[in-house]
């Protein structure tokens, strides 16, 4: 349906000027084909014939809606529609004139000159009052606004420039861009002025102490070197939003926010089977448990996104419970939820569960896993909830047929040196000896730090630095391997899909990273610098390794074909170990801390407990 548009006074402004411009067109055709001396016979033509021709130009015009737009934001649309409205009036003039004027003597080359006069008179009109009315709004501002540089001169630095160029905060004075045919170019009448490197010598000499790194789709690399070149500049790194959410139309791109942490650790997207994972979770029943921490919570609203027919949030904590039930009440609300308190070692409420809803998928995120919590005073806890309730969920699930069973497994349980990495290990050796031939295909996930999960350093770092320091950081070389949470449920997710059964899945982690150059970075991104926040070296915690591992001394890997994911050959777990382990587990009573590590260690050898 066309909307005609209302017939204000700016419209009969605009519908004036193009009848103005239309008789004027008409003349100048004539004035034009005469070499600017037109002929008495051929003038009293011409003004015959125009109060033909300008009622049918005039139409055309109204038709094809030239007064819908608005000439401050004139642009190839509108020229588009004019371009259309001319060519149909080229055709009815000559056609009009033929049936009502047949006497009336119109040169050919008229004709012809008259639609190309016109395009020029009224695109060129538009064009020219919005260039006018842009000058003059960023003009008034230019003393006001801040300059600005874009590193970057790919799609999204252009429209970043365009998009600025109304802003009245930034003003962007240069590009840098380390493809050298771009270099010495413009953008929108912004030049290209040089490579990502001469940032610090160019905001010297623009006098700026801004830059955007505008690059959302680059490998990450590229951007965080752009990041370490503003740090070394002394500039302020800005960026644009992920290029995802660009496309999704979520945000613009002039929608510019700081660097953050995870634009520095974060890697490039995962690529992720999108049919084989609908056909896992889609109107399927999956079960989360953990539903309500870190890891759990990003997990539902991953699978939320296949659509299952019934997502069971299974959790411990009421209040944890209620976050995520709301969150799910307001994102989700085409998504059917249960959200049902439990713990995972109560077999008569996880029979109770199952046996209403038949789930067909199992995430097993719940865990105690806080090294130094569990490695004193709460051992025999640790070990009850991670190796107990490891065991106690996934038996229920083969109990009622479950067809895949996801253990969320962590770096931590390869050569353990604490409490908690040998209960996931242990974890990992029960659903070893519960997998069988036929029926529920258990898979275990291993990977290691992720960035702003609860109990991790990053929320601890940005609370003290909060408070004005010091970070406290436990030895000067402590190394860990970091994902964010998204990327790392996304390998789950995909893990979950590619197991068969007996599995474990190692995720490709990157490149380790410092712990005290991670602080740093915090206290950069911060706006302070290290005189403002000291770091100060506490000493390694009980249980605390230096470096990290994925895979244990008797392990190597297998390739998948996903690039991010391997599989560990881990050692064969003797199918006796289970009968005893739940034996010494189903005690009653506290069991004291020497006796549970003795116990890990017995059954994981390869625990070297500090």
């Amino acid at each position: 349906m066309t909307l005609t548009p209302r017939f204000n006074p700016r419209t009969a402004l605009a519908f004036l000027h193009d009848l103005s411009a239309a008789a004027l067109a008409w003349m100048v055709a004539y004035w034009l084909r005469f070499n600017l001396a037109i002929p008495d016979e051929f003038l009293t033509s011409a003004l015959e014939t125009l109060i033909w021709v300008v009622p049918l130009q005039a139409l055309a015009f109204w038709r094809f809606g030239l007064y819908r737009g608005i000439w401050r934001f004139a642009s190839l649309p509108d020229l588009r529609r004019i371009l259309m409205a001319l060519g149909v009036a080229a055709l009815l003039v000559p056609l009009v004139l033929l049936l009502f004027r047949p006497q009336a003597v119109v040169p050919r080359s008229v004709l012809l000159l008259d639609p190309l006069l016109l395009v020029l008179f009224m695109g060129g009109s538009r064009l020219a009052y919005r260039a006018w009315k842009e000058h003059r709004f960023t003009h008034l501002l230019d003393g006001e606004r801040q300059p600005i540089l874009i590193m970057g001169a790919g799609n999204a630095a252009a429209m970043l420039v365009r998009e600025l160029a109304h802003s009245r905060e930034w003003r962007v004075v240069g590009l840098l861009d380390n493809a050298a045919k771009k270099q010495g170019r413009d953008i929108h009448g912004v030049p290209v002025l040089g490579d990502l490197d001469s940032l610090a010598q160019q905001a010297q000499r623009l006098d700026t102490r801004h830059a955007v790194i505008a690059m959302p789709s680059a490998p990450h690399s590229v951007r965080r070197h752009a990041a370490q070149l503003c740090n070394a500049a002394g500039v302020t790194a800005l960026t644009v939003p992920a290029f995802e959410d660009l496309v999704s139309g979520k945000v613009t791109v002039s929608n510019l926010r700081k660097i953050e942490l995870d634009d520095l650790l974060g890697r490039d997207p995962v690529q992720l089977d999108d049919a084989g994972l609908h056909s896992l979770l889609s109107g399927k029943v999956v079960m989360v448990s953990g539903a309500g921490g870190s890891i759990g919570s990003e997990l539902a609203r991953q699978i939320a996104r296949y659509q299952p027919s019934l997502l069971i949030l299974f959790e411990l904590s009421e209040f944890a419970l209620y976050q995520i039930e709301q969150e799910f009440t307001a994102h989700f609300p085409d998504l059917k939820i249960l959200c049902a308190i439990g713990d995972v070692k109560n077999r008569a409420v996880l029979d109770g569960l199952m046996q209403t809803h038949r789930p067909s998928v199992v995430f097993h995120a719940a865990a105690y896993k806080h090294v130094p919590l569990m490695e004193q005073h709460n051992a025999w806890q640790a070990v009850r909830n991670n190796i107990l309730g490891t065991y106690t969920l996934a038996q229920a699930a083969q109990a009622h047929g479950v067809a895949k069973f996801v253990l969320i497994s962590t770096d931590k349980a390869v050569n353990p040196t604490n409490v908690m990495g040998t209960t996931k290990r242990s974890a990992e050796m029960v659903c070893q000896s519960l997998q069988q031939a036929t029926g529920t295909g258990f898979v275990a996930v291993r990977f290691g730090n992720v960035l702003g999960s609860s109990g991790s350093v990053i929320p601890k770092f940005q609370e003290q630095i909060a408070q004005g320091g010091p970070i406290t950081v436990t030895h000067p070389d402590i190394t860990r391997y970091f994902m964010s949470i998204p990327e790392a449920c996304q390998l789950v997710l995909q893990a979950g899909l590619m197991g068969s059964g007996g599995e474990i899945f190692v995720l490709d982690m990157g490149e380790p990273v410092k712990i005290a150059d991670l602080a740093r970075d915090m206290i950069r991104l911060s706006g302070y610098t290290e005189q403002d926040i000291k770091i100060v070296y506490t000493g390694l915690r009980p249980g605390e390794k230096l470096f990290e591992e994925l895979l244990a001394d008797d392990e190597h890997t297998l390739p998948t074909p996903h690039p991010k994911l391997r599989i560990a050959q881990a050692r064969e777990v003797d199918a006796a170990w289970l009968d005893e382990a739940l034996g010494w587990l189903c005690q009653d009573g506290e069991v004291g801390e020497a006796s549970v590590k003795q116990k890990l260690h017995d059954w994981v050898p390869e625990y070297t407990p500090k």
